[in-house]
Formats: structure tokens, C-alpha cells, sequence
């Protein structure tokens, strides 16, 4: 019998370990943000999360004086419809009107050359958004053109190196962290990728958008950007 085609790779890779061996993983965290109006008692949304034994953060949104952001995230993508669903649905949630614009759905994903894999795909992630000192944060999704996924494999790594020298600086001054979920597949309007900007002072977070602007892969080779969610933590679960 003729064989069939060999079924694809689909885990992610990180470095080698001290023995040398690939580190592979088939776990990813799944991270969902929706955002909602007519929320005049933010911390009241906060308790029914903890009530609920629901993993998150809760936004109060600075554009909006009754505007809030929830993000909530699992492994297990039955979390949001099993657990986040029913909440959402409950007496604290049910009378908010969704912004459905805000809406992102992503999973955290590899670079390949990551020196511990399973922290950078589970743990990391949870660590920046559920840090009591890094309450402010922007949310954005994000579409590359096709022409970048056109560029050869050495020249796309040179651009988005560029890009992750900037966050990496910013990082390492305690100024802004990201989360970067992909999100293909996964968004209503077909972008590539979430982003989030953690902080603990706003202007930071502004100014890295900024600073980003000026790279190849942003001023040449994205094709659409955001809208950006902008806010504060009122309420977050336990890291």
C-alpha cells in the first residue's frame, strides 16, 4: 500500500538542554481578553471571579468611566466555555454590554531557541499579567502584510530581531513586559498575533509603541494594528 503523507510537527521547540537534547512540548496557554461597558462597580466583577475560582485579571478601562477588561486563561481551551461562559452569564456579568472589538483570543508559542520551554509557554506568561507591582496594561491585536511572510527566512529574522532588541531593553529596565500570543485561526478579523504591554506606569508602555514604530517589521510590514485596549488592574487572582 502506497503510504500517506508523513503528519505534521505541530510541537513547540525550544534550545537544547544541559544533556544536549531538543526540548520539545505539546502544552500551551491559551489566553482570552474581552472587554465590556456599563461596569459601574468594577471590584464588585473582581469578587465573582474570586468567587468563582476563575484565573484572571480585571481592567478598568481609562477610556471608558464604566468600560472594564477581563483576561482570563488555561491551558485547556473548554476553560472559556466550561468555567468563563457560565460566569459571563452569571448576575454579576450578564447585565454589561460586550465591546465585541476588543475581543482577542491567542496561545503562547515558541521562537525556537528558548532555554527553558515550559516556563516561557506556561509560567512566564502568568507571572507578568497576575504581578501585583504591573497593573497597567495595553492590549492590541495585530496583522503582518503578506509580503513579509514572502521575505526569506534570514532576512524575516533579521527584522523581527530588530524588533526584539526594543522589547528586550525595555524589559530588562523593569519598563514594559509582553505577552505575545498567535492568534491565526483564532480571530474573528484574522490577525496574526495578540500583544500585551505590562507595566507598572502607563507612559512606558506608550513609549514602546512608539519606539516600535520606527522598525521595519512595524512601518514596513504590518498591515493592520489594533484597537488598542488601555487600563489598569482593579482585581487580580493569585499568581
Amino acid at each position: 500500500m502506497r503510504r500517506g503523507p508523513e503528519p505534521p510537527d505541530i510541537t513547540e521547540k525550544g534550545a537544547r538542554d544541559k544533556e544536549g537534547k531538543p526540548q520539545t512540548s505539546n502544552r500551551r496557554l491559551f489566553m482570552q481578553f474581552l472587554a465590556f461597558g456599563g461596569a459601574r462597580q468594577a471590584r464588585e466583577l473582581g469578587v465573582a471571579m474570586e468567587t468563582a475560582g476563575v484565573p484572571g485579571v480585571l481592567y478598568e478601562d481609562v477610556n471608558d468611566p464604566r468600560g472594564v477588561g477581563l483576561l482570563t486563561f488555561s491551558e485547556d481551551p473548554g476553560f472559556f466555555l466550561d468555567q468563563v461562559r457560565p460566569l459571563l452569564n452569571g448576575p454579576a456579568f450578564a447585565s454589561l454590554t460586550q465591546k465585541p472589538e476588543y475581543t482577542m483570543l491567542g496561545r503562547t508559542y515558541s521562537l525556537g531557541y528558548e532555554p527553558d520551554l515550559e516556563d516561557v509557554l506556561l509560567q512566564r506568561p502568568r507571572r507578568t499579567v497576575l504581578n501585583p507591582e504591573w497593573k497597567w496594561a495595553v492590549f492590541y491585536p495585530l496583522r503582518r502584510s503578506g509580503k513579509f511572510a514572502q521575505l526569506p527566512p534570514e532576512e524575516q529574522r533579521t527584522i523581527l530581531a530588530e524588533h526584539g532588541a526594543i522589547g528586550m531593553s525595555y524589559g530588562s529596565a523593569d519598563l514594559a513586559h509582553d505577552i505575545r500570543l498567535d492568534c491565526r485561526g483564532l480571530d474573528k478579523e484574522d490577525n496574526d498575533f495578540v500583544i500585551g504591554l505590562i507595566g507598572k506606569e502607563l507612559f512606558p508602555l506608550s513609549h514602546i509603541v512608539q519606539s516600535m514604530r520606527k522598525t521595519q517589521q512595524t512601518s514596513l510590514y504590518l498591515e493592520h494594528l489594533g484597537p488598542f485596549f488601555v487600563g489598569r488592574a482593579v482585581w487580580q487572582s493569585a499568581i
